[in-house]
């Protein structure tokens, strides 16, 4: 069975709140979870200017732990809690030896080409 972290909508039209669930993948979005991790809403409070979120950290650690993969939006969520390592902002592509030495030879040749003529 393949588990998500992913938000469930909850609240009215143009409010919305969620709840961050530990579900499985194939199941709606607001479908029953197997378990409920925290909450987040994406509104400010009007008073404090801060999004309010709630998570509990042991049970979500439970859920990477045994394979449970978050949603991107979750994912960054769990980056900022300091559950997961941020991704780095430019990975690294792995090529082909043929495709790495095909960019690096059309390198030299744009670069030859911009060179003045003597």
């Amino acid at each position: 069975m393949a588990v998500r972290i992913r938000f469930a909508r909850h609240g009215v039209r143009n409010n919305p709140f969620f709840h961050i669930v530990a579900i499985n993948a194939r199941k709606k979005r607001d479908g029953k979870p197997l378990e409920k991790l925290g909450t987040y809403s994406p509104h400010p409070n009007i008073k404090e200017g801060a999004k309010h979120i709630t998570l509990d950290f042991a049970r979500t650690k439970y859920w990477l732990g045994v394979g449970a993969q978050p949603t991107d939006g979750v994912r960054f969520l769990l980056e900022r809690a300091g559950l997961l390592p941020p991704r780095p902002l430019h990975p690294k592509v792995k090529r082909s030896p043929a495709a790495a030495a095909a960019a690096a030879a059309a390198a030299a040749a744009s670069s030859a080409e911009s060179q003045p003529k003597a």
